[in-house]
């Protein structure tokens, strides 16, 4: 897949046309996804879920890669905005059988879809549809290769500024697998973006890109001196599907030096929170002690999820509609 601009999210005023990755976007637009999520985080608290913003538009979620999480809480946010959803099973799709992913996006295309909600192993996946989609249609990218995953890295950001408040002056730490994680690249822009006081991540070298530091971090590889004060963790999944080679002699040797406890997590400042994308390896990236105890916000995040997927999913529908008023 090729790589793309980071412009072709935006419209010529620096409104949301696609949301592709966290690279090259503006404080300010990231604050405005914030605050829009904000508003949505009653609408599942109510008895009747839903509010009318996307009445009438149809998004087909294509998930060329599994995520049930991720599949879930989209969908849900559709729903919540009164789309009409499509969900494509793509193993079982004509994609299986020799059709092309341009050919995919002509035949959805023909169906009149509003946009589409893309994850793929590719990276620049969601770049190459957002490229080649019929003007107005949005495209919005969840997960793509070892790239980006933008809605994840707002969630957490979301998740952060509620238990935090302001970003400025925060040590955020992210531990495990920064080499294949698509969300820790998206973490770390989003986060600098924001403007924390420092990025840590903590990682073996055999995990972390080559250029680590060039990502505007600060590199440990003891998990205690990288926590050290720290006001956010976040621990990473251990991706075995996207590793090659022994990188890792076990992963009980992994949880002897990287895993979180309730011991190691007294590094941290008192106050710390506990993040995960999740799905978590138990026993491999963080203790149940932790993941079930009172710092984690693991859960929350998953809620969170929904509200932010309706903010950027609403921006853009929003932004269609205006154009076609237009």
């Amino acid at each position: 897949m090729s790589r793309h601009t980071p412009n072709l999210q935006l419209d010529e005023q620096g409104h949301l046309l696609h949301f592709l990755t966290i690279d090259g976007l503006r404080r300010e637009l990231l604050t405005e996804i914030l605050d829009t999520a904000e508003g949505f985080t009653g609408v599942s608290e109510r008895t009747i879920k839903k509010v009318p913003l996307c009445r009438g538009k149809t998004v087909a979620n294509l998930f060329f890669e599994t995520s049930t999480r991720t599949r879930t809480t989209f969908e849900l946010a559709e729903k919540r905005l009164s789309a009409d959803v499509l969900n494509l099973n793509i193993s079982a799709s004509a994609t299986s059988k020799g059709e092309t992913l341009l050919d995919t996006l002509r035949n959805l295309e023909a169906m009149h879809m509003d946009m589409f909600v893309v994850r793929h192993a590719d990276s620049g996946a969601a770049h190459f549809i957002a490229q080649h989609a019929t003007p107005g249609v949005g495209v919005i990218n969840a997960g793509d290769g070892r790239h980006a995953h933008p809605t994840q890295a707002m969630l957490d950001m979301f998740t952060i500024r509620r238990h935090k408040g302001e970003f400025v002056g925060l040590r955020v730490a992210i531990v495990g697998d920064i080499l294949h994680s698509r969300v820790a690249r998206s973490q770390i822009l989003a986060l600098n973006t924001l403007g924390v006081s420092e990025v840590r991540v903590i990682a073996p070298r055999t995990l972390l890109p080559h250029d680590a530091r060039k990502l505007g971090v600060h590199v440990y590889h003891d998990l205690q001196e990288g926590i050290r004060d720290v006001d956010v963790i976040i621990m990473l999944r251990l991706q075995r599907e996207r590793m090659q080679g022994a990188l890792l002699p076990s992963e009980h040797e992994y949880f002897q030096l990287y895993g979180l406890t309730d011991e190691r997590l007294e590094a941290a400042d008192s106050e710390a929170i506990v993040m995960h994308p999740g799905p978590i390896n138990r026993g491999v990236e963080m203790d149940s002690l932790v993941a079930d105890g009172p710092r984690s916000v693991i859960l929350q995040q998953v809620s969170y999820g929904i509200a932010i997927r309706m903010a950027v999913i609403s921006m853009i529908i929003g932004r269609q509609n205006l154009q076609a008023q237009a």
